[in-house]
C-alpha cells in the first residue's frame, strides 16, 4: 500500500492507494468511527453488487455498529438534484447529526453527489472517498463535489475536502472497457501537464490491455501525486488549479449536448484533449503535430469521436461560454506551452471553430 499526504491550508489528509486494503486503513480511524452516532454507505448501486461487502463488513465491525447503506442511480445521471434531496432525506429518516460518517462508494459521480451531500447536511459532516473506478483516482481527491445542471455540468457544488481516499485498486478489475477508457483520459491527462517522458511511455502501448497491473498503480499513484501536489498550491481554483481542467472546456460541451450518461466524463475529455491541443499550436508554442499524434494515439486505443461529427459548434460554444472557468463571455482554456508546460489563455471563438472543424476532418478521414 502507498500512502500519499494532502496538505491544503484548511485540511490534511492521506490517500492511500493498495490492493483489498479497506480493513488496514479503516483500523487507523477506528477512535473516530466509535465516535460516530450514524454510519452510511452511498454506494452506487451496480458497485454494490460487486463490491458493498468488502467495504460494509470490516466497517461494521471497527464501528461496533450496524452501518445504514443508501444505493445511488449508476454513473453519472446519480448527479441530480433529486439524487441529492433523496440522499439528504435518507440521512434523515434514519437520525443522523452533525456526528455522522459517510461514505462514498463508486466511481467520480457517486463521490461528487456525495461529498456534495456531506458538504451541505447540517453544514457539513466527514466523509471518506472509496473510488472504485480509474477515472475516481482524480475527482476523489482534491474536494471538489458537485452535481449537474442541465445547462452544465458542475454547476451547482462546493469545496469540500474528504477525511481520507481508501483506493482499493482491486476494484479495478470488474471495470468495463468503457470505464478504463474513462479513467486513462484523465491518466493521459495528468501526464500531459506534468511529464514529457510519460506521455511517451503512454503512447507506447498498443491497447490499454497491455498495462500490468504494477505499471497502472504506478501510473495513478503519480496521477494523484501530480494532482496534491496542485491541489495544494491552490485549493480553491483561483490559479493554476486551473491546469487540472486541460481537455475539460470543450469535453465538458460535448458531454452536456450528448446527454450527461450517454457518454463518459472521460471520454469527453479525452475529446477536449484533442482542442485543447490544437489551440496550443495555434495560439501557443506546442510542437505541431502533437494534436495529430494524441489523436492517432487515443483512435487506436478505442476512443470515439463521433460526437465531434454529431454537434453544432454553436451549440457547444453556448455550453462552453458557461463553463466556471470563463468570464464575461470570453472562452477560457488550459493550454500547453510544451509538453508539462500547462497555461491558461483567453481564446477566441474563430479559434475554437478552426479547430472543432479540423477535428471533424479528422474524425472522417477515420470514418472512411
Amino acid at each position: 500500500m502507498q500512502t500519499i499526504s494532502i496538505d491544503t491550508k484548511n485540511k490534511h489528509y492521506n490517500v492511500y492507494v493498495g490492493s483489498h486494503i479497506y480493513e488496514s486503513v479503516l483500523t487507523l480511524y477506528e477512535k473516530q468511527l466509535q465516535k460516530a452516532d450514524h454510519v452510511v454507505i452511498f454506494v452506487d448501486e451496480v458497485v454494490a453488487k460487486l463490491h458493498l461487502e468488502n467495504l460494509l463488513r470490516p466497517l461494521e465491525l471497527i464501528s461496533k455498529k450496524a452501518v445504514h447503506v443508501f444505493k445511488l442511480p449508476a454513473g453519472e445521471s446519480s448527479k441530480a438534484v433529486e439524487t441529492f434531496m433523496a440522499c439528504h432525506s435518507f440521512l434523515l429518516e434514519v437520525g443522523c447529526t452533525r456526528k455522522t460518517i459517510a461514505f462514498a462508494l463508486g466511481g467520480g459521480a457517486s463521490g461528487d453527489v456525495v461529498g456534495f451531500v456531506a458538504s451541505t447536511f447540517m453544514r457539513g459532516i466527514p466523509f471518506f472517498q472509496c473510488p472504485t473506478t480509474i477515472l475516481a483516482h482524480d475527482s476523489a481527491v482534491g474536494g471538489k463535489t458537485a452535481i449537474n445542471h442541465p445547462q452544465g455540468k458542475n454547476m451547482i457544488g462546493s469545496f469540500y475536502q474528504p477525511d481520507a481516499v481508501l483506493f482499493d485498486v482491486s476494484t479495478l478489475s470488474t471495470l468495463p472497457p468503457k470505464e478504463i477508457l474513462s479513467g486513462m483520459a484523465e491518466v493521459i491527462k495528468h501526464a500531459l501537464i506534468s511529464d514529457h517522458r510519460w506521455v511517451e511511455e503512454l503512447f507506447s502501448f498498443q491497447t490499454f490491455y497491455e498495462i500490468s497491473n504494477d505499471q497502472y498503480l504506478s501510473y495513478l499513484v503519480k496521477g494523484i501525486q501530480v494532482k496534491a501536489a496542485i491541489v495544494e498550491a491552490d485549493e480553491f481554483e483561483q490559479s493554476v488549479r486551473k491546469y487540472l481542467n486541460l481537455g475539460h472546456t470543450y469535453g465538458h460541451a460535448i458531454e452536456a449536448s450528448t446527454g450527461y450518461g450517454k457518454i463518459t466524463h472521460g471520454e469527453s475529455v479525452a475529446i477536449g484533449l484533442v482542442i485543447s491541443l490544437l489551440l496550443s499550436e495555434k495560439v501557443q508554442s506546442l510542437q505541431k503535430g502533437t494534436a495529430r499524434k494524441l489523436f492517432d494515439a487515443l483512435c487506436a486505443f478505442g476512443y470515439s469521436f463521433d460526437p465531434v461529427l454529431e454537434h453544432k459548434i454553436d451549440t457547444l460554444i453556448g455550453y462552453m461560454k458557461r463553463d466556471k472557468k470563463s468570464s464575461f463571455g470570453d472562452l477560457h482554456f488550459v493550454l500547453l506551452e510544451q509538453i508539462g508546460q500547462p497555461c491558461m489563455e483567453i481564446v477566441s471563438v474563430k479559434e475554437v471553430l478552426l479547430a472543432h472543424e479540423q477535428l471533424r476532418k479528422w474524425s472522417m478521414e477515420v470514418h472512411k
